[in-house]
């Protein structure tokens, strides 16, 4: 029996006719409804023709996590007084409960990626809403601009609503073609906001857990330890001054378990809700309570899409994780970040959505406008690979016609592409292969992909499907750090993640047995098979023969754990080089912890790794052991073996290297290397170190000081003789001193001022006004040869003022006036000018009278015009 009385109540009824209209007349639309109006739950059962006398359509629901996708299918059978299955089912990952009768199926958006990659019509289907799209989940934004491509070229038919609480409206209405925007009015609750920073200040949040692909990967002591005591007390603190019970946000699982720890002992019964807790939990959460005061410990999946019953209170530590890339070291984590305004609004709102509450915010309010706005887009900061091998697979390899509010960035689908390349799943065109169809219909990232399919090659499906599952959930922290021991612990486990484990485990193995897609079709898509074009393997993979034996005979779990992994992450192998310390294929440093038993390993297959900033190795979390010939076989594509000839510690190395990337497996020197990479390596050696490898006398560098002054004041044909332009092609001055030289000395050897003098234009015989247009130096009145200074802006002549007497003019060079140093008699500074004709007439009368009391026994007349130049005293011209 349809709950009447409840969905009356719901708030977004009211906005219901006006989004059919949109629907009517556009076909697309952008619903903005706040918490608690309702839109999740009521406007599906609408759209579907379920709640009054419309017409009957098919509606997809697609929500960004498994945990709200349950829960809003539970919610609308029950306001239809049914049970999930029949015209209201859903499908998540691993889990389906749809019937011949549903006609609203709500999905997670993963989910529904993949049926649009099997049937891009989706046959059958007449509207999708997109809920929660402010959240900007890289499968959100795809799966719109899939469906965007799918109404302009095949289903106009097909109806889009792009659903969200909080969210940039106009953004999405622009993406959907000048879509109407609805608006539904809430009805919100006062939430008073109580400020509760820490007493002390705390360490700012940094780093995470690397995370293979689209697991929500663990952080690993990113959150200051006193924070988390803080927020323990500020909910001890609620729980005293406020009724109803507590909500309280905190970053991931590790900072919910250690949260859940200090509240022991409080009046309340502690639940901890996360993308992980057993669906059995999640359900006793959404359910409401029995009397009992709870205080609900959460990540980000109850900011949105969820109502939690009975939350008077919100207790926010401010705090988030999102996904880094670190495309240089090949390390992707989920990163601790702070949380931005808009999800902080959110988390406020589920204190209202009842009646009145609170929300008490770990952080000082002057902090609050330096947030960001809104979280960064995933597509900006996340590693892109599932997404380049999805645009592939769509025909549309570099992703430039794809209707996306923000575009991916081009270093991070570069190196995407780069390791879709190197796992098969594009040809060297960036189009997708047969073998890259079977990758992404797995679910998995291509990684983890690349890990099944040639693993199972090898170990047999079963036993690649076991250890990927590890890596695409990675086991809790007490599992340890050993990869072998954890998959041995999941085996054996009865705690919630090890029934994930085996239930993604079978999915797995059917997936490489059967070729199928593991999450079902659609309803009125006709199609039960899930087999798809292109589903057959490349490169000698497993298509389900042998599946669940070793064709090489039995291995090891430890051998096998090693291989598979090191097959997803061929750059993470890395090679002991003492003490617990690593260093990996992909050049990057990794340690152990010290009570890791891994610490006496020769070789490791690192399956999750972080980086601390600043740090300058890797972190090793979750690792396997594996031997040299693994090692090799699974990074075989980056040995190299040849001859090296560079420049390292400051001279020429030559040597015949064995390489796997930044791995050396074996060294010997090279008695004769080829000449071209010996003059190669000390052109590098000059690029790091300079030129001043060569030798400069002072008539050599003073050379370089007039042809860069020739170059900057005539032009051509004087050459340009900085580091740069002499850089950019040393054969043109250096040769063939360069070529004959073998190591650093013979470089120390060449003289440089020799070589520059190759540079000046002696084909139109320019060169040998060289002397004329800069000299070197010039012949003052006293008749003495000065040096002229040509490191400035203007040629410098230094000299003594009394060999001036007599020069009415500033002499000058190459045109320009030189800058003229006045000295005394004794050569200190007394002054400077660059017009001797002025200097005569307004300024020598003081400094004449300075150094004549200073230096009587030199000539000072009155008019130095009348006098002859000298450097003597008066007493010496007398007797000359």
């Amino acid at each position: 029996m349809i709950r009447t009385e409840v969905l009356d109540r719901l708030p977004v009824r009211s906005a219901v006719p006006a989004l059919e209209r949109a629907l009517d007349a556009r076909g697309v639309a952008v619903l903005c409804a706040p918490p608690g109006t309702g839109k999740t739950t009521l406007v599906p059962l609408a759209l579907a023709g379920l709640t009054g006398d419309g017409p009957v359509r098919r509606v997809v629901v697609a929500e960004p996590r498994r945990i709200a996708a349950r829960a809003a299918a539970r919610r609308m059978a029950w306001l239809l007084g049914e049970r999930p299955g029949g015209r209201v089912g859903f499908t998540v990952r691993g889990e389906r409960a749809v019937g011949p009768d549903t006609v609203v199926e709500v999905v997670t958006t993963g989910v529904l990626l993949q049926r649009l990659q099997r049937d891009q019509e989706l046959a059958g289907v007449d509207v999708v809403v997109i809920d929660e799209c402010h959240e900007r989940h890289l499968d959100a934004d795809t799966v719109v601009a899939f469906l965007l491509d799918v109404r302009e070229a095949i289903r106009p038919d097909l109806r889009l609503v792009a659903a969200s609480a909080t969210t940039d409206t106009a953004g999405w209405a622009r993406l959907l073609g000048d879509a109407p925007v609805v608006e539904a009015e809430g009805v919100s609750y006062p939430v008073e906001v109580v400020w509760a920073p820490p007493a002390r200040p705390v360490k700012p949040p940094h780093g995470g857990g690397a995370s293979p692909g689209r697991a929500q990967s663990r952080a690993w002591g990113s959150v200051d330890p006193a924070l988390l005591t803080h927020v323990a007390a500020t909910v001890r603190r609620a729980l005293a001054e406020r009724e109803g019970d507590v909500l309280c946000f905190l970053p991931g699982v590790g900072e919910i378990a250690r949260v859940a720890g200090q509240l022991a002992g409080v009046d309340a019964e502690v639940l901890q809700v996360h993308g992980r807790a057993p669906a059995a939990v999640q359900d006793a959460v959404l359910a409401g309570s029995l009397g009992v005061r709870r205080v609900v410990l959460a990540t980000s999946v109850a900011e949105s899409s969820l109502t939690v019953p009975g939350v008077r209170v919100v207790v926010d530590s401010g705090l988030a994780r999102e996904p880094r890339t670190d495309h240089a070291r090949g390390l992707s984590a989920l990163t601790t970040v702070r949380a931005s305004r808009a999800a902080g609004r959110q988390r406020a709102g589920r204190a209202g959505r009842e009646a009145p509450g609170s929300v008490y915010r770990c952080w000082e309010q002057a902090e609050d406008g330096r947030l960001a706005r809104f979280p960064a887009p995933e597509i900006k900061v996340a590693d892109l690979a599932a997404f380049a091998l999805q645009a592939a697979c769509w025909g549309d390899p570099e992703a430039s016609s794809l209707a996306l509010l923000d575009p991916p960035p081009a270093g991070a689908m570069a190196a995407a592409r780069e390791v879709l390349g190197a796992v098969g799943a594009v040809d060297a065109a960036g189009r997708v292969t047969d073998r890259g169809v079977r990758m992404s219909r797995l679910g998995l990232h291509p990684r983890l992909a690349r890990a099944l399919l040639d693993g199972a090659a090898e170990v047999g499906a079963r036993r690649a499907a076991e250890v990927v599952a590890l890596l695409s959930e990675e086991p809790p922290r007490e599992y340890g750090d050993d990869l072998a021991a954890a998959l041995r612990t999941a085996r054996r486990g009865q705690d919630g993640y090890a029934g994930r484990w085996k239930q993604e485990v079978r999915r797995l193995s059917n997936q490489v047995d059967g070729g199928g897609s593991g999450f079902g079709p659609g309803p009125g898509s006709g199609s039960g098979s899930g087999k798809s074009p292109g589903s057959g393997v490349a490169r000698g993979t497993s298509t389900g023969p042998h599946s669940g034996a070793d064709p090489r005979g039995s291995r090891s779990d430890d051998a096998v754990v090693g291989l598979v992994a090191a097959l997803a992450f061929p750059e993470r192998v890395a090679r002991a080089r003492g003490e617990g310390a690593f260093l990996m294929v992909s050049g990057t440093g990794a340690e152990l912890g010290d009570s890791s038993r891994l610490r006496s390993a020769p070789w490791l297959a690192v399956a999750v790794a972080d980086r601390p900033a600043h740090a300058a190795s890797a972190r090793v979390r979750l690792a396997a052991v594996v031997d040299e010939d693994t090692a090799l076989l699974a990074a075989g594509r980056l040995r190299v073996r040849g001859e090296e000839v560079r420049w390292a510690d400051g001279d020429v190395v030559a040597r015949s290297v064995d390489r796997v990337g930044a791995v050396e497996l074996a060294v010997r020197p090279l008695k004769q290397p080829d000449p071209g990479l010996v003059r190669g390596a000390l052109v590098e050696g000059l690029e790091r170190e300079g030129l001043g490898l060569l030798r400069w006398s002072r008539d050599s560098e003073q050379l370089r000081l007039r042809l860069a002054f020739l170059h900057r004041v005539v032009g051509a044909p004087w050459p340009d003789v900085s580091d740069g332009a002499l850089l950019a092609d040393p054969g043109a001055w250096l040769e063939p001193e360069l070529s004959r030289a073998r190591r650093r000395a013979d470089l120390g050897r060449i003289d440089a001022g020799q070589a520059l003098r190759r540079l000046l234009p002696w084909a139109t015989g320019e060169a040998v006004r060289l002397d004329e247009l800069a000299p070197e130096r010039i012949e003052v009145p006293s008749g003495s040869r000065i040096r002229i200074e040509y490191g400035g802006e203007q040629p410098v002549l230094a000299v003594k003022l009394q060999e001036l007497f007599g020069l009415a003019e500033t002499p000058r060079v190459a045109g320009v006036p030189v800058l003229v140093h006045l000295l005394s008699p004794a050569g200190r500074p007394a002054a400077v000018t660059a017009d001797l004709a002025s200097f005569w007439q307004d300024g020598y009368k003081a400094v004449r009278a300075e150094l004549r009391g200073r230096y009587p026994k030199h000539p000072w007349p009155e008019d130095p015009a009348t006098v002859p130049a000298t450097r003597y005293t008066s007493a010496r011209l007398k007797r000359s």
